[in-house]
């Protein structure tokens, strides 16, 4: 891919839904270094867009392509290990942290990565906890915040190239949304990625996105 063309390109997506379009006609390039951010009212479908971009949700127009292949051309499992989406409501799984962390590489799609414990302690640093205590923290138990930490690390530990980011700090106090934003400014710095993401607080929005796309126009 050279370094003009776009990593993710996004051409005339439609949603219906309840006997009426959504939105529809929404195209948008994503280049490499992109944070962009998905604004729009409540209800408009800013999380429907993100499943659509996964295919959880079947494309009902339009299409997605990644650095000019379809999903098909990828085969749907590699297409969703570069292209990679967070919910708001976070999963953890029996077990510790750790465990959950280590879980993933059992997939036969990661089975050529690893885990790094330094690389997470570092991480885990840098989000302003204890790597020892919250590795060892028991996964059904984590709160709602301490879930959204355990699956934005699991992510990032599989190297994907564009992130998906539902309200990824919804459930973080001030502190640890700075740290998090901190980890994610460190990631999109190296080459070939990208993230879209939503959130209920619009400074954060216009404080860490370099753009906006605001669903609203395509209603």
């Amino acid at each position: 891919m050279s370094s003009s063309s776009p990593l993710l390109s996004v051409n005339t997506l439609g949603r219906h839904l309840s006997g009426r379009w959504l939105w529809r006609g929404v195209s948008f390039d994503l280049q490499a270094g992109d944070w962009l951010g998905l604004v729009a009212p409540s209800g408009t479908g800013k999380t429907l867009l993100m499943r659509n971009l996964v295919l959880l949700d079947p494309l009902q127009a339009g299409e997605v392509r990644l650095e000019g292949k379809t999903p098909a051309e990828w085969t749907l499992p590699v297409y969703r290990t570069r292209v990679m989406y967070f919910p708001q409501r976070a999963t953890a799984f029996e077990g510790t942290v750790r465990d959950n962390l280590k879980q993933v590489f059992g997939l036969d799609v990661y089975r050529q990565h690893r885990y790094e414990p330094g690389k997470i302690e570092a991480w885990i640093d840098k989000l302003g906890r204890n790597p020892a205590e919250f590795l060892n923290l028991q996964g059904p138990r984590l709160s709602g915040g301490e879930a959204q930490l355990l699956a934005l690390l699991r992510g990032l530990q599989l190297n994907p190239q564009v992130l998906l980011l539902d309200e990824p700090t919804a459930s973080l106090d001030a502190n640890t949304t700075a740290g998090v934003e901190a980890l994610l400014y460190t990631w999109l710095g190296q080459p070939g990625r990208a993230c879209i993401v939503t959130s209920h607080d619009s400074g954060q929005i216009h404080r860490v996105t370099n753009r906006q796309l605001n669903l609203g126009d395509f209603v």
